[in-house]
């Protein structure tokens, strides 16, 4: 599956990083300790090959919108799409709290260990972390679920031929925000850096 960010294909490499922070202390007798507020988001990292096609759309998509965010297709890695035989949209079969690990879904494939997912009432995303066959079984997430989910709620992920995963972004402020025409063919925005917008 090719994704795209403004209407222009992401080229790889991609870097999909996991922002936990996490604090470490050494005590008096060495021991070590660590906690996590539990807060997590996704960031991108990606360049772009823009054509004559993309060129003006993707300037203006640079320039403008830079305090809102946006959204695209949550690219995910390759193996994990051609192992999901799932479809992108499935009914969750009981309620989920917040804080938990696992949300049962009844899947009519495999969802494979790494996909990311995403459920009809959040913002967040969230990534399966071992392989599901396909049931009523309980997936397990990481992080953990930040908002509690019913079965009124969908799960939603991608396979060879679709994605429901969308994600909701902002682009990094750091960026210099512009194009770089080069060989009157094709232009670049150098290295694109996006944030989760989590709410």
């Amino acid at each position: 599956m090719t994704y795209y960010f403004k209407g222009a294909k992401i080229l790889a490499p991609l870097s999909i990083t996991s922002n936990e922070p996490v604090f470490d202390v050494d005590t008096v007798s060495l021991s070590k300790q660590r906690a996590s507020q539990g807060a997590q988001r996704w960031e991108l990292t990606f360049t772009t090959v823009i054509s004559g096609a993309t060129e003006a759309d993707m300037l203006v998509g640079m320039i403008t919108g830079i305090a809102t965010a946006d959204t695209m297709v949550m690219p995910q890695l390759p193996s994990v799409v051609s192992a999901n035989t799932s479809s992108v949209v499935l009914a969750i079969d009981a309620g989920a709290s917040a804080g938990v690990s696992s949300v049962t879904v009844v899947s009519d494939g495999v969802i494979s260990k790494g996909s990311f997912i995403k459920f009809s009432n959040h913002d967040k995303i969230y990534m399966v972390t071992d392989d599901v066959a396909a049931g009523t079984v309980a997936v397990p997430i990481y992080p953990k679920l930040r908002t509690a989910v019913t079965t009124s709620h969908t799960f939603l992920t991608s396979n060879s031929t679709a994605s429901s995963v969308t994600l909701s972004y902002y682009r990094d402020v750091s960026n210099l925000r512009g194009l770089t025409f080069t060989d009157g063919v094709l232009s670049s925005t150098g290295a694109i850096n996006l944030v989760e917008a989590i709410t």
